[in-house]
């Protein structure tokens, strides 16, 4: 009798934990410091959260692209931005999430791993981002907020 008073209540206990697990769906928006002093960029991430399994986007990196030069027809539309990048392994434990960003560059694939804590509306993101030269990641530490609207 008392196994199954444990195990009653050891089950009510988690099902009551995923009722009350925060959940990350939404947009997050969170700033980067500009490149040399550049100002500040702002990015808005949207994650969709089903369990434990973590969907979404990313915004595409510029990279420079879409810019003109000096041979730039100034009449002409600005070019539309790339479209977002699709999350890939996301994964949602508790209050923290993981998931990865795969990109296609003229050097070769990139991935870009995200992970986080949640904190009521603030998402704590470490977001390493391979060195394509062969060097040590970049890793940026930041705090994203939940968009309202």
């Amino acid at each position: 009798m008392t196994k199954k008073l444990l195990f009653v209540t050891t089950l009510l206990l988690v099902v009551a934990f995923v009722a009350f697990a925060a959940d990350v769906t939404g947009k997050w928006t969170y700033e980067t410091a500009g490149r040399q002093g550049g100002p500040a960029r702002q990015t808005t991430i949207t994650l969709k959260q089903d369990g434990a399994k973590l969907t979404g986007s990313v915004p595409a990196m510029m990279g420079g692209r879409g810019r003109g030069g000096a041979a730039a027809d100034p009449n002409a539309p600005p070019p539309a931005p790339p479209a977002d990048q699709e999350i890939s392994n996301g994964k949602v434990d508790g209050n923290n999430i993981s998931f990865e960003v795969k990109r296609t560059t003229p050097n070769g694939d990139m991935v870009t791993k995200y992970e986080g804590t949640l904190d009521g509306d603030s998402l704590k993101l470490k977001i390493t981002t391979p060195n394509m030269q062969g060097g040590d990641p970049r890793v940026n530490e930041v705090v994203a907020k939940k968009a309202t609207t």
